[in-house]
């Protein structure tokens, strides 16, 4: 078949010049491509939809999820879970991821109703897989929208932010351990961090199930113990974590988990 003498076919320019000698000419396209800009705001849509629905739970929702809200509603909620256990089970770790996920407020007053229904064991089991379900989804959200990008310039950089960028890199395990033990360091910065330093999932998700045992376990224990503090009418000592005599073995594990990081600065060299 018989070409015409000028035809666009996708980026080629195919001249006829003669009856039998088609030319190939590459042609750059010169229209702009809005694939790559729409590429991005749809890896950056989950995190902001995520700061978007965090910043409106703040406002909303701080009456609904509050120790007076489950002080109110102990008696129902503890005649649901009587009555349908297993879906008082899936629909408190549903709740609890959304909680998290969302970086919604009332993250403490879950762990200690998961305590009230369900006793310090499984509460606490209950606790820690929803809250590293919750936490996970917030650092892929992250990493999607900006983290890869930024660990990219992070991982290409000079002088003083690549020996860090290294440094973290080395010792990724402690530094995920640490920021998940020491009580200080807000769950939501916890969970941003990583995603901005090219942590892989599974060390992720497996640093944070185990890092935040002692502090669940702990609230989870006081939540236990919210019918005793109910009948008196009290409020939970939320600070009990600061306390000497759970903040001392808190501790004693936050400098097991930096111990690595302090002996390759002292031998000077990468491994133990």
């Amino acid at each position: 078949m018989r070409l015409p003498n000028d035809t666009v076919c996708g980026h080629l320019l195919l001249q006829n010049d003669g009856p039998n000698r088609p030319e190939v000419i590459e042609m750059t396209d010169m229209t702009d491509d809005p694939r790559p800009e729409k590429g991005a705001f749809a890896k950056r849509l989950p995190l902001l939809v995520i700061l978007a629905v965090a910043a409106i739970g703040a406002f909303t929702l701080k009456d609904y999820l509050s120790f007076q809200a489950l002080a109110d509603n102990r008696e129902a909620l503890i005649a649901f879970r009587d009555a349908n256990y297993l879906m008082t089970v899936l629909a408190f770790i549903a709740a609890y991821i959304v909680i998290v996920a969302f970086s919604l407020p009332g993250a403490s007053i879950a762990t200690l109703t998961g305590g009230f229904l369900f006793a310090t064991f499984p509460g606490a089991l209950f606790n820690i897989t929803a809250a590293t379900i919750g936490a996970t989804a917030i650092f892929l959200a992250a990493r999607m929208g900006f983290g890869e990008s930024l660990g990219k310039k992070l991982e290409t950089s000079d002088g003083t932010i690549k020996k860090i960028k290294d440094g973290i890199d080395e010792n990724q395990w402690s530094m995920l351990f640490l920021i998940r033990l020491v009580p200080a360091v807000p769950f939501f910065i916890a969970n941003l961090l990583p995603s901005f330093l090219e942590v892989p999932l599974h060390r992720f998700v497996i640093s944070t199930f185990i890092g935040i045992i002692p502090g669940a376990v702990v609230y989870t224990s006081v939540g236990a113990g919210l019918g005793e503090v109910f009948a008196r009418g009290e409020t939970p000592n939320l600070g009990i974590i600061f306390e000497p005599h759970i903040l001392l073995p808190i501790l004693g594990l936050c400098a097991l988990a930096a111990l690595p990081i302090v002996l390759k600065a002292v031998r000077g060299k990468e491994g133990l």
